[in-house]
């Protein structure tokens, strides 16, 4: 058993014009989870995000979308984390992953930040510790390092939003296991998803 998660973040940028683009995946499941929660997210400053919770067998789980831009995104998950006193180990992180295709989703614990700004502000924020779970959004790569920006800050073709949500839709699908730490049972289940 791996520690319960309290805290889920989803990562973005914020702004409308931001909403729709591949780099706001995370906050795409933390927004699809509140829904299945009954949940609404509603902004405080004093966490720099949008935040809400539910409970879950009995325990507090917290939700957050940062509203700072990506590469602050650690201001946010620090405040709040320090603030419930919710160690990095209990936190999930979802992010969107240039290294898996649309309809790809892993679930995973610790690891680098492969270039990803949010998640390089994060690890920053919380003392360089690394051992928080990761929820990895494929979102394809362009095939070339120059294209990079502007595909992350580009919106996803209809087919392949429609991929990432399936996606989406299977990681909600082990949110109980998640929480409760029952983590390899969740990594098995959402490790294995083949999209269709």
């Amino acid at each position: 058993m791996a520690d319960p998660v309290k805290l889920i973040v989803g990562l973005a940028n914020p702004g409308a014009q931001y909403a729709d683009t591949r780099h706001n995946a995370g906050a795409w499941y933390v927004n699809a989870l509140a829904r299945s929660r009954g949940v609404s997210l509603s902004e405080d400053r004093k966490y720099f995000g949008l935040t809400g919770s539910f409970t879950e067998q009995g325990e507090t789980v917290r939700l957050l979308i940062p509203t700072t831009f990506m590469n602050r995104s650690g201001q946010a998950t620090a405040a709040l984390a320090n603030f419930f006193r919710i160690p990095v180990t209990q936190m999930l992180v979802a992010h969107d992953e240039l290294d898996l295709a649309p309809g790809c989703i892993r679930l995973k614990i610790g690891g680098g930040h492969g270039g990803h700004n949010g998640l390089r502000d994060i690890v920053s924020r919380h003392g360089n510790q690394k051992d928080f779970v990761r929820l990895r959004i494929g979102i394809g790569h362009p095939g070339n390092a120059a294209l990079v920006t502007p595909h992350v800050l580009g919106k996803p073709s209809q087919d392949d939003r429609i991929l990432i949500e399936r996606a989406i839709d299977e990681a909600l699908r082990y949110t109980g296991e998640i929480v409760s730490g029952e983590l390899p049972r969740a990594m098995n289940g959402i490790n294995s998803f083949k999209p269709q």
